[in-house]
């Protein structure tokens, strides 16, 4: 491999290494602008199973990931206000954030979302954290099917905690959140309130002293998303509560703006 300097080199090289990897796709027109090559290296890597690669493709994966992170802009947490007793809310890409952990909205699988270009959190964290992110989640998951059998799949509200990789956080948490397939009940607002009390518990017992949620289960699993903002926030402010001085920050990362306006509500 020559020596690849330039972002457009390397997206070019990881396009190219990342077809050849690929059976179905290794013979796949590679589009002439950057945007549609992003979206070509994005989709590959979003369908690629868990696998190694070659070390000097991942390490040129880094690199370019570092530099998209740059590029988004890093969102340091003091650059995030403090709106109340360690409580924040933040709109925007949560990729960006470089606290101590993010919290991802996973399936019970948990390898990530295999559609192409999905606009899922899942899928943006397993992009922008890399390969990497995939297969440390494969190797939990089959320690996991070791000790509870083949068919394991991780419980609703049971964190699993990983590195990041290229994010700007230290880790991710992932979590199953409650699907509310016909009617909302308290059973599944216990599940929603124990995937941020047991998030909570694993930071604590990590040494994780900042953390931002996403609206976990607003999305395709059809919790309601003011009821889930109600659980959250009196699950976290009881949580806080009870452990005094060991959280630095609990951040609320919303994308939609009706989310903002009902956290904002809820701390006003």
């Amino acid at each position: 491999m020559s020596e690849i300097i330039t972002q457009e080199q390397r997206l070019d090289f990881l396009v190219e290494e990342f077809k050849a990897d690929s059976n179905e796709y290794k013979n796949l027109e590679t589009p002439k602008d950057t945007e549609g090559k992003r979206r070509i290296l994005r989709s590959l890597m979003n369908i690629r199973m868990p696998k190694e690669m070659a070390e000097e493709v991942v390490k040129v994966q880094d690199e370019y990931l570092k530099e998209r992170a740059t590029d988004k802009g890093i969102v340091e947490l003091s650059e995030i206000p403090d709106i109340r007793e360690g409580i924040s809310i933040w709109q925007g890409d949560i990729t960006r954030l470089a606290v101590d952990a993010i919290v991802n909205a996973a399936n019970s699988q948990m390898l990530g979302c295999f559609v192409p270009m999905h606009t899922c959190i899942d899928n943006c964290i397993h992009t922008f954290a890399g390969i990497q992110l995939r297969e440390e989640c494969s190797r939990q998951m089959n320690q996991l099917r070791i000790k509870y059998g083949r068919d394991y799949e991780q419980p609703t509200a049971v964190p699993m905690l990983t590195d990041a990789y290229n994010l700007p956080a230290k880790k991710v948490i992932h979590i199953v959140g409650p699907i509310v397939q016909h009617k909302l009940t308290p059973a599944l607002e216990k599940d929603l309130a124990d995937c941020y009390r047991n998030t909570l518990d694993m930071c604590l017992d990590n040494g994780l002293k900042s953390v931002a949620f996403c609206c976990i289960s607003t999305g395709v699993f059809h919790f309601p998303n003011k009821r889930a903002a109600e659980i959250a926030m009196e699950t976290v402010q009881g949580w806080l509560r009870a452990h005094p001085g060991q959280m630095e920050r609990v951040i609320f990362n919303v994308f939609k703006d009706e989310d903002k306006d009902i956290y904002e509500g809820l701390l006003s």
